[in-house]
């Protein structure tokens, strides 16, 4: 057995420790996030609508390329702090978590991954500088069953003819660029299926009705239509046939920023509770004097712990380069789940205060139910878990 004292200070650091960078990045962005974001938050949730000029400061302090590289114009930033932003972010409001993390974790990440280097030098500037990125995978008739897509892609010269429909798109109302996958043919299953990088200013592709939402509500989720929407064969992300591949890998990671964002969530939730609790007066004392409170309080912070936990864990291994499959299913399991617990908890200590729109209570709440249901419901969580233990994946 080792000695403890030989052991260096990396091998002994706490999962939730974090580096002085780290430390003073998540501290700059809490700022942020309190100051820029938190004065808007009840507007843009009852408006249904995210401020443009928001989106601009998120470009202006880097926030929108936290995961490209200096040479593309990025932050040059790590996963992991990728995931602090996204949580700090939601902590003060879900829907400013999210366009960060599809920016992140999903539209970039992708290109950086499966992109060509032209792909690179054309696209990730843009997406560091101005431009909002969405992803376009899920269909009518294909929500877990990702793959089995109507939206069709046919070969004419050196383009592709993309025809067909898309939902539940976020981002899409801001959005000025976006992955779309379609299949080349259906009798090929998800061998079929290629992404491709299209401009929103093509003929053909139109962003459709934003969807009127429970949470999450500033956040725009939108239709996608491509009538004859013509991509030249250059825009091809990866490999034709391979877009499976993209969608698969790039969401692996995506669920990984949407349990940081369920930890923000379950934070925030917990923050306005505690501080409530201490102020509220019943029977003569605050409500945080009695027992019954205190306990509650201790096993909400307890499962938020446990959450971040699996969040941070999940994180790091994608930058070591590990395997996370079986960890980031765990991490967006878990973390949805906390995130629905505390948040209808959290509500309850407001009592009657907290079925208000007065107060924050039920805005979390709402926020908070997203998490079982996008990126990979609760259930397909659940598959991947099992089919990891078993060896089958």
């Amino acid at each position: 057995m080792a000695d403890p004292a030989s052991l260096s200070p990396l091998s002994t650091q706490p999962l939730t420790a974090l580096a002085e960078e780290e430390q003073m990045f998540r501290e700059a962005t809490r700022e942020f996030s309190e100051k820029e974001i938190g004065p808007h938050v009840d507007a843009m949730d009852r408006e249904g609508v995210f401020r443009h000029e928001l989106i601009e400061k998120f470009f202006e302090h880097g926030f929108m390329g936290l995961s490209i590289p200096e040479a593309y114009g990025g932050s040059g930033g790590t996963f992991f702090m990728a995931a602090l932003a996204i949580e700090e972010f939601s902590r003060v409001d879900a829907s400013a978590g999210v366009v960060i993390d599809v920016q992140n974790t999903l539209v970039s990440n992708a290109i950086l991954r499966w992109g060509t280097d032209d792909q690179k030098k054309q696209f990730l500037p843009r997406l560091a500088g101005d431009t909002v990125g969405a992803y376009a995978l899920s269909e009518a008739g294909s929500g877990s069953d990702a793959f089995a897509l109507e939206t069709r892609a046919s070969e004419n010269g050196d383009q592709y003819v993309l025809n067909g429909r898309k939902l539940w798109i976020t981002n899409a109302k801001e959005a000025g660029l976006f992955i779309v996958f379609a299949t080349l043919n259906r009798e090929l299953g998800y061998k079929g299926i290629t992404a491709f990088l299209v401009d929103r200013s093509t003929p053909g592709f139109t962003v459709g009705r934003k969807e009127d939402k429970l949470g999450i509500r500033a956040s725009s989720t939108c239709e996608l239509l491509l009538e004859d929407c013509r991509v030249p064969k250059q825009n091809i992300l990866g490999q034709l046939g391979k877009g499976y591949k993209v969608a698969i890998e790039t969401l692996n990671e995506g669920r990984i920023g949407i349990a940081a964002q369920m930890v923000g969530v379950a934070q925030g939730a917990f923050d306005h509770a505690l501080a409530y609790a201490q102020e509220r007066k019943q029977f003569g004392k605050p409500i945080s004097e009695f027992q019954a409170i205190q306990f509650q309080l201790a096993r909400l912070a307890t499962r938020i712990e446990a959450a971040r936990l699996l969040a941070y864990n999940a994180a790091r291994l994608q930058d070591a380069g590990k395997p996370f499959l079986k960890e980031g299913a765990m991490a967006k399991y878990f973390c949805s789940e906390v995130a629905e617990r505390v948040a209808s908890e959290a509500l309850e200590i407001y009592g009657g205060y907290g079925f208000t729109k007065d107060y924050p209570a039920e805005k979390y709440l709402r926020d908070s139910k997203i998490g079982k249901i996008y990126e990979g419901t609760s259930f397909m969580q659940l598959q991947t878990i099992a089919k990891s233990l078993l060896g089958r994946q």
